[in-house]
């Protein structure tokens, strides 16, 4: 092969990295794959928009079929963004027999499945490394460092914008409006933060984590989701007055071929590694029959960690294209998707109560919970000043979904209840 020649969909922050390192790692790439690679064309919204980066006026254009429909690309790299058009501009590249690398969390989560074929049927290949953790490889390392493993669990942080949010309420005591307005002023936060603090970003995130690590087609529909938006810093201080660190974690379990699948601010123990995984940092514990656990861990956003992700994405295509044996890696989901029942997931649940103080109280709460079968693993019972009502704060024994739910709705309507303030899941201790 005399070249490889990229054409990329995009040229924004990711875009501008992956420019970058293709263009000062060509000494590395050439080592790698043994011939030179070159940008032929980029698509770009304006061409005349001031970049961070530079790039011959003529490799610009704003149409996407000179890129997609170029005969002198090999590979498409998408880091446009978006779902329609960059679906479309995909589905099309692979019909023209381009390899593809995409970053695209959301394209991936929504229609993986149906890309990944339509790239096997046309003998192409699709990879998408970036489009979870940024600069981690945990893709990879599920689909080749662990393809002999089963793996049973998957539990991490994989949001930066999140993370930095809740280490700041935790270590600042800030508020959330106020950490919010500073991760936007930094950047970490988007203008519409919506999907990163209603955990949706990480929902999709897990869906593809799942699909891979469980040879299942996951979709998003089956994360059950919550974000961070009503956490406060009084359910902060009582965490870490109980032992606790919380983070938005993604979780994916399987048990005897069923699955849960969920993202939701959850406690963990102080001394698990995750709770010392602080600001926009990412890491994604990963458990296996054979290999036990493992933990992957670094930044999960930003210009280059992505873009290094995405370039050896594409030093893997290139491998595979002197080796002619592209598209040949994508096979089917080995299971049909099976999700756990209420009661088949269990958990332990931290819950946060106003009562009226009166005898007989604590004595109604305590009688719910054992007509259920719920112990407690901790409590603590603090008068709320000025004012009739206690504040009661339990961490639960291990318990299901389904026998916790009906606990809590029976909990609104004790007479002795004034208010159930918080309530989350509780992960890892003994």
């Amino acid at each position: 092969m005399n070249g490889i020649s990229i054409g990329l969909l995009g040229l924004g922050t990711v875009g501008t990295g992956v420019i970058k390192i293709i263009e000062g790692h060509q000494e590395e790439l050439m080592h790698q794959v043994g011939c030179p690679v070159t940008v032929e064309k980029v698509l770009v919204r304006a061409l005349d928009k001031k970049r961070d980066v530079q790039i011959d006026e003529y490799k610009l254009t704003e149409n996407p079929e000179d890129v997609i429909d170029n005969p002198n690309v090999d590979v498409v790299i998408e880091v446009m963004g978006g779902v329609k058009e960059a679906k479309s501009y995909i589905v099309r590249s692979l019909q023209n027999k381009k390899h593809v690398v995409t970053a695209n969390k959301d394209l991936m989560a929504l229609y993986g499945a149906e890309l990944l074929q339509i790239a096997q049927d046309n003998g192409c290949d699709l990879y998408y490394e970036a489009s979870v953790a940024g600069g981690i490889p945990i893709i990879r390392s599920l689909s080749e460092g662990l393809a002999s493993d089963r793996i049973t669990k998957m539990m991490g942080i994989v949001n930066g914008t999140t993370n930095f949010i809740l280490t700041k309420m935790s270590k600042e005591g800030s508020s959330y409006e106020d950490v919010l307005a500073e991760a936007q002023a930094l950047g970490f936060a988007e203008s519409d933060p919506t999907s990163d603090v209603e955990g949706l970003d990480a929902a999709r995130k897990m869906a593809i984590l799942a699909t891979l690590g469980f040879s299942m087609n996951v979709g998003l529909e089956d994360v059950v989701v919550r974000g961070i938006t009503t956490v406060t810093q009084d359910d902060l201080h009582y965490c870490e007055q109980l032992g606790y660190t919380m983070k938005l974690i993604g979780l994916a379990q399987r048990k005897e071929g069923r699955v849960e699948v969920s993202v939701q601010p959850t406690l963990l123990p102080s001394e698990h590694p995750l709770a010392a995984v602080n600001d926009e940092y990412n890491a994604v514990y990963v458990y296996g029959e054979a290999v036990g656990e493992t933990m992957f861990y670094g930044p999960g956003a930003g210009s280059l960690p992505t873009a290094t992700a995405i370039v050896s994405d594409l030093v893997t295509v290139m491998k595979n294209m002197r080796l002619g044996v592209t598209g040949r890696h994508i096979t089917a989901p080995l299971y049909q998707k099976e999700l756990k029942s209420d009661e088949e997931i269990q958990s332990k649940y931290f819950l946060r109560l106003h009562v009226v103080d009166k005898a007989g109280t604590f004595s109604a709460i305590t009688s719910l919970f054992a007509e259920h079968g719920v112990s407690f693993e901790k409590l603590l019972q603090l008068p709320i000043k000025e004012a009739s009502l206690a504040e009661i704060i339990i961490i639960t024994h291990t318990t299901s979904k389904k026998t916790y739910e009906d606990i809590y709705k029976a909990l609104d309507e004790l007479d002795v209840v004034q208010s159930v303030e918080s309530s989350y899941r509780v992960e890892g201790g003994e």
